[in-house]
């Protein structure tokens, strides 16, 4: 049995004409004839009384019409679901991100250009967000630090200055200070995100290579928990420039004696970038940020 030949006996079924059937599938009388006559043979049954130029089904011919039309109506439906996930009327985008600033950014354009895609992110940070990814629980990842992977396709979003913060009673953040130097710091309470924060490794890096130790009063997991310790008076922290929030409780002070920085970057697999959903997330990403430079 081929597909043809069930495609040829559903059009003549419905049409009840093998010439009508012909025009509408747009092949020849006598091939539409043979495919069915072919099917008939093979399976010993008769599915057409064919009186007065007209394509009369038999019982078994009503019963093979019953399941052809569901047959058919499931390849159209397929073909229809195809057509929409090309053309990205459908799907379903799951983003991981270290933090919400660049991803909204980023998601807020891509819905803007297909509203009728899902998205859903998950947060967390570098280490948890590449898991993630490598595990295929989500589709792009918006990283801060990876480690050099041949699987993974990278570009650089954006690049932020980190800045310190602290309470505005702090000696130390006095709001007439423009900024403040990484040796100030040696020896004062601190607030420090979780190891696997891009934002903790690199201002560790530079307070270690300027022989700065603090003393770390306090370790949380999230940016929103740190800025609630800092501003509560347990101490100093560091954050990026664009993920900073006002709060009139708290303030935050350039590094002036080193430069210290939070990386956006968009990472995806490798063998995924030219699916259909992860290009056009590319393509929007383009236009946003310092603009995406695949590594």
């Amino acid at each position: 049995m081929r597909h043809t030949q069930l495609r040829a006996f559903h059009v003549v079924a419905f049409t009840e004409s093998v010439t009508a059937a012909a025009n509408q599938l747009n092949v020849s009388q006598p091939t539409l004839t043979t495919q069915i006559r072919a099917l008939e043979d093979e399976y010993a049954v008769e599915l057409f009384v064919r009186t007065g130029g007209r394509m009369r089904l038999t019982d078994a011919g009503r019963q093979l019409q019953a399941i052809t039309r569901r047959l058919f109506a499931d390849e159209a439906e397929a073909r229809h679901f195809l057509v929409e996930s090309r053309e990205l009327r459908t799907g379903h985008l799951r983003v991981g991100a270290v933090g919400p600033f660049h991803a909204t950014e980023m998601l807020v354009a891509f819905h803007a250009r297909y509203p009728q895609i899902e998205i859903s992110v998950s947060v967390g940070n570098s280490q948890m967000v590449l898991q993630n990814l490598l595990d295929f629980h989500s589709d792009v990842a918006v990283l801060a630090h990876f480690e050099e992977d041949p699987r993974l396709w990278v570009s650089e979003y954006s690049k932020d200055p980190i800045v310190a913060f602290g309470r505005k009673d702090h000696p130390l953040f006095s709001q007439k200070r423009r900024g403040i130097r990484l040796l100030e710091l040696h020896g004062q309470p601190m607030v420090v995100r979780e190891h696997g924060s891009n934002t903790r490794r690199a201002s560790d890096a530079a307070m270690a290579s300027a022989g700065v130790i603090p003393q770390v009063v306090m370790e949380i997991g999230s940016r929103e928990a740190v800025r609630e310790a800092v501003a509560s008076g347990v101490g100093f922290g560091f954050v990026s420039k664009a993920e900073y929030i006002d709060d009139k409780r708290i303030t935050s002070l350039p590094i002036v004696d080193a430069e210290i920085y939070n990386y956006a970057r968009i990472v995806c697999l490798r063998d995924r970038v030219s699916s259909r959903m992860i290009s056009a997330f590319l393509d929007v990403t383009k236009n946003l940020g310092s603009g995406p430079a695949a590594a």
